[in-house]
């Protein structure tokens, strides 16, 4: 079942993974994602949050590969797969693009 969007969409305790640095990329994510929001034609902005998503994606796998995390390979494809769907998307952004984004995201942190 998917989890609720935040509304205003921001970080809160809920999603949480107690991993301080991830913790903060997320909350840099959440930021990002509602600054494109608010600011859809801003193709600067746009190109710091793909730049911001592929940082923290390299961050995590990092630590996945250390951990000798089992499902590593699914996990990079699906951060992979939502790379290549972001850098797909036109400026301006629309709604569906930018409720993509917001979903994807709390889907993510919420379900692994």
């Amino acid at each position: 079942m998917p989890h609720a969007i935040p509304e205003p969409y921001c970080w809160d305790e809920s999603f949480r993974v107690f991993y301080d640095q991830l913790d903060e990329e997320h909350k840099g994510l959440f930021n990002g994602i509602f600054d494109c929001a608010k600011n859809r034609g801003d193709k600067g902005k746009f190109d710091s949050l793909y730049a911001l998503l592929a940082g923290h994606f390299k961050f995590e796998e990092g630590m996945m590969e250390k951990a000798k995390y089992s499902e590593f390979s699914a996990h990079r494809d699906i951060h992979n797969g939502f790379l290549a769907k972001v850098k797909a998307l036109e400026i301006p952004l629309t709604d569906a693009s930018v409720d993509f984004a917001k979903n994807w995201l709390v889907q993510h942190i919420k379900d692994v």
